[in-house]
């Protein structure tokens, strides 16, 4: 073992030291392709890692959320007909009580069949009740509704109705409305009328979610979930922590989530942020180890005179393939490590392009994980190549190579 890691030592300071000999330029250049092949994955990475982000329905101002049990991110972000908690007004309205919150509303999440005219389309709609101070909720401002919520009339849903309807500008677009227009939930006759249009939070990856909301009451009764007054969770806005071990007995089997659990989570929405860190994977370590073993392969041709000495002086077989898997990898490990950096650029070249020419912001999302990876990966990658170049070193006649 000790022979073993002294021969490993000595192929990474002679690579090192050729950086500095007039083979430099052969070594960057293979470095360069590892670095290539490691930030095009890094940064396709980073793009699978952004399709499998969900969106929480509410921004910074929300610091908890009360969730049937076993709630998770994914029962926050942008899912729906999980379970239910009941009773949301009647509860909301005891939490609000409390001096040391700020807000609080019941949040419902459905995805409703919306026409305009003769456009109809799918829509994400979020019922909730405004809150008083105008915060936003799944990005969207509630300004524009009614106060309160007037057809919950105490738990009766027979106040008036509103019909108020707040889109997101992918909305307004997929539906082709603008503020003021008349719209229709399938399924019922109450109508709806789009009272503003902006920009909402919500994002798959691919582009923006288009996203409705309406007062709860009104989802309530479009849904058929006015009976035992449902929702799928409650956003509680707070600056006082202590309030946390009371949201957890406001319900029973509930869980009680803040915003630090939510932010570092991921909800897959389907497979294809899978296969697209796979592909990147996979392309990466192949072409990287095909373009490392050719230019490791000219290289070890070159240097056949240096291999023939250290024939000469008493090096076996063993210990010059074990050399030349060394500097190999030695050379994979530093073009991983420029590759991942240049992979951090990548991440932000692609999210001011897209945010540029598509409209779509952070399409990719740096993961820290990815600081390992990408050297991992070119290491891989190097062990892969590393056969080729020890065959040709073995392959070399000492004696041929000496006469000349």
């Amino acid at each position: 073992m000790r022979r073993l890691l002294a021969l490993c030592k000595l192929g990474v300071v002679q690579t090192l030291g050729r950086f500095r000999t007039a083979e430099a330029r052969r070594l960057v250049m293979t470095t360069l392709g590892v670095a290539l092949a490691v930030a095009l994955m890094v940064s396709v990475t980073s793009v699978a890692v952004g399709l499998a982000s969900g969106s929480t329905v509410q921004g910074d101002d929300v610091d908890y959320w009360i969730v049937p049990e076993g709630g998770s991110a994914s029962t926050i972000a942008v899912s729906v007909e999980g379970p239910r908690l009941g009773e949301v007004h009647q509860t909301t309205a005891e939490i609000e009580a409390d001096d040391r919150v700020t807000y609080a509303t019941p949040v419902q999440l459905q995805i409703l069949q919306v026409s305009a005219g003769n456009t109809s389309e799918y829509v994400l709609a979020a019922g909730v009740v405004p809150p008083a101070d105008g915060q936003r909720v799944l990005g969207l401002p509630t300004e524009a509704l009614a106060p309160g919520d007037p057809h919950y009339a105490n738990g009766t849903y027979n106040g008036t109705w509103t019909g108020d309807a707040v889109l997101s500008s992918a909305a307004a677009e997929v539906l082709g409305v603008e503020t003021g227009a008349e719209l229709n939930a399938a399924g019922t006759d109450r109508p709806l009328r789009a009272v503003d249009v902006a920009d909402a939070d919500v994002s798959t990856g691919l582009g923006p979610v288009p996203v409705m909301v309406v007062h709860l009451s009104e989802l309530q009764t479009i849904t058929g979930t006015s009976a035992g007054d449902q929702a799928d969770q409650i956003l509680v806005s707070t600056n006082d922590p202590s309030v946390e071990s009371e949201l957890r007995g406001v319900y029973p089997r509930t869980d009680v989530l803040t915003r630090s659990g939510v932010g570092g989570a991921s909800v897959s929405t389907s497979s294809l942020p899978l296969a697209v860190a796979v592909a990147a994977f996979l392309t990466a370590v192949s072409i990287g180890a095909l373009f490392v073993a050719t230019l490791t392969g000219l290289d070890v041709i070159a240097n056949r005179a240096t291999i023939a000495a250290q024939g000469a002086m008493g090096f076996s077989r063993r210990s010059q393939t074990i050399l030349v898997l060394s500097q190999v990898v030695t050379i994979a490990g530093l073009g991983g490590i420029a590759g991942t950096l240049l992979g951090l650029g990548g991440v932000v070249a692609i999210n001011r392009i897209s945010q540029a020419y598509v409209g779509v912001q952070n399409v990719a999302q740096f993961h820290p994980a990815l600081l390992a990876y990408g050297p991992l990966v070119a290491i891989v990658i190097g062990l892969l190549a590393s056969p080729y170049p020890a065959w040709l070193a073995r392959r070399t006649n000492i004696v041929e190579v000496l006469d000349q």
